[in-house]
């Protein structure tokens, strides 16, 4: 099935089931005697948008674009079984200036949970098909209108190299298991797979392979320390013109990290970890052995009408599509806040540094993005937002990879109806 087609498939499903009303949790027929009830219960939420944006700078310089797009999400009451979903997507038509490479983008994230009465299992995925690096929203896709500076942490990219016109599926999977040693200690495993692809052949492919083990302990009521062997390696299984990509068939890390985790008061919760990182790859050669540190740190604030986040990782990554093995170092942040019922302001941004470990160049980016909605009614709104990437490189051969200021303007307007709860 094709990326559009896909999309529009999901979003007629959306748009049925917010014409359905919450039934009762049964429903028994008076000539049966049978019970009957929905499959699932939980809360399901969707929004439909139209946006136009307009760029300035860089490579899509006069590119004006009208977009449709929508998002969904659903998770279930099961305290056993948690499951959540989330999804994000859209088309979009460019009327004016350069052509984009791609129409479609789309963006998945499934996880499913076992909860017993010591131990806990966890499932996850995390698909997303772009043509071109994301960045603010779900989507990754500037100036379409979905919420930023949301609640949560943000999470490391995979791809630190900032990108136009080029059309890349990531696909990454995650196996978790818990278990509780006693009152205050927990075994952690896990393993986790990934794939990199870039369609029209202007990116490095590459698989990812993970594994990690640990302890945590519970300290006191707002404090905990853990411990975390993990090991990671990165394939190179076909390559755009990288330098030494004959050579070098993968590279790989060994890592260990002590962290401590403290919760404030019930706002402020902080995280910081470090250790010291073993690399090694398939050819010495160009790529020695060497020691570094990995380093991760994070701040989330939560008020009842805002939030706020942080976050910063130092230590080895793939490579983002365009280096054979690199360190990078990403600084993240978030803020988002309801101004009154009816306005919501949302601000992020993102400063990101990539160096090849066989120096292959250097890539040092950062984007920003705002965003104000206000609602009109009960369900519709009307947004506005701006969004400016800036990125320097020294990386040879790489015509997609962005070597300027680039920005956006979006505005647009939403339907977003009340979340639908279901019950069994």
């Amino acid at each position: 099935m094709k990326p559009s087609h896909t999309l529009l498939a999901i979003l007629i499903a959306a748009s049925a089931a917010s014409r359905a009303q919450v039934v009762p949790a049964a429903i028994v027929p008076a000539s049966t005697g049978e019970t009957f009830g929905l499959p699932v219960s939980g809360a399901l939420h969707y929004s439909v948008r139209y946006s136009q944006t307009a760029e300035f700078g860089g490579p899509q310089d006069g590119q004006q674009m009208s977009y449709i797009s929508g998002d969904s999400s659903y998770a279930n009451s099961g305290k056993r079984l948690p499951f959540s979903m989330q999804y994000g997507g859209g088309y979009g038509r460019v009327w004016a200036g350069p052509p984009s490479a791609g129409n479609v983008f789309q963006h998945l994230s499934l996880s499913q949970g076992i909860v017993g009465r010591s131990w806990n299992l966890s499932a996850s995925d995390n698909v997303s098909y772009s043509f071109q690096t994301p960045t603010t929203g779900f989507s990754g896709v500037p100036g379409i209108g979905e919420p930023i500076g949301g609640p949560g942490t943000p999470t490391t990219p995979d791809q630190t190299v900032l990108t136009v016109n080029t059309r890349s599926v990531d696909n990454f999977t995650t196996l978790g298991f818990g278990h509780k040693l006693d009152s205050a200690t927990t075994l952690n495993l896990g393993g986790s797979s990934g794939q990199m692809r870039y369609i029209d052949q202007d990116g490095q492919n590459m698989n990812t392979w993970m594994a990690d083990a640990g302890v945590s302990r519970r300290l006191s009521a707002r404090n905990s320390f853990s411990g975390q062997y993990s090991f990671s390696r990165f394939n190179y299984v076909s390559s755009i013109q990288v330098a030494n990509a004959a050579q070098i068939s993968f590279s790989q890390a060994n890592t260990v990290q002590f962290s401590l985790s403290r919760q404030w008061n019930p706002h402020l919760v902080t995280s910081a970890s470090a250790g010291p990182q073993w690399i090694s790859s398939s050819n010495s050669a160009i790529l020695p052995s060497s020691t570094t540190i990995s380093a991760n740190a994070s701040a989330s604030y939560t008020l009842r009408f805002g939030t706020a986040s942080l976050m910063y990782s130092h230590g080895t990554s793939g490579g983002s599509g365009y280096m054979l093995g690199a360190e990078s170092d990403i600084a993240m942040a978030s803020f988002g806040r309801s101004i009154g019922k009816n306005l919501t302001v949302g601000v992020t941004g993102s400063y990101m540094r990539t160096a090849g470990l066989s120096n292959s160049g250097t890539t040092s980016g950062e984007y920003g993005g705002a965003q104000a909605s206000r609602m009109l009614g009960r369900y519709f709104n009307v947004y506005a937002s701006y969004t400016a990437a800036n990125q320097s490189s020294s990386l040879l051969n790489a015509p997609n990879v962005l070597n300027s200021l680039w920005q956006t303007i979006g505005f647009g307007i939403g339907y977003s109806p009340r979340e639908i709860r279901l019950k069994k």
